[in-house]
């Protein structure tokens, strides 16, 4: 499996995992020419902008630690871009991260930062 395969595998997961838990998805793999976000949802009035990553091990660190200021910016703008859209300005909102891991048994979703970044 290449590596865009793992991580498409990995944001199914997510995606899985989300609806599960009572989230209603609303986009996914939302583009603009800035930038993605993968997952958007929604869950008692909030928006929640999902950014997953999947990582096979933790030799680079965790997986929430690649999403550093410069995508987190990134992510906040797409985000804005899609309220604009979607013609949604005042509805409150949240960005998360999804932590999914190949632990060798499979894949898991292993963390779920609520909250995680914002402006």
């Amino acid at each position: 499996m290449n590596h865009l395969e793992f991580g498409e595998q990995g944001e199914q997961l997510a995606a899985d995992y989300l609806q599960k838990q009572g989230y209603q998805l609303l986009a996914r793999r939302f583009r603009t020419k800035i930038g993605e976000i993968d997952i958007i949802a929604q869950k008692g009035g909030t928006i929640v902008f999902v950014e997953v990553k999947t990582r096979s091990s933790f030799f680079y660190g965790t997986p929430a630690q690649a999403v550093n200021r410069r995508k987190q910016s990134k992510i906040i703008t797409v985000a804005l871009n899609y309220l604009n859209y979607i013609n949604s300005h005042n509805a409150p909102i949240r960005f998360d991260i999804l932590e999914v891991t190949n632990s060798g048994h499979g894949m898991t979703v292993s963390n779920h930062i609520a909250n995680a970044f914002g402006r």
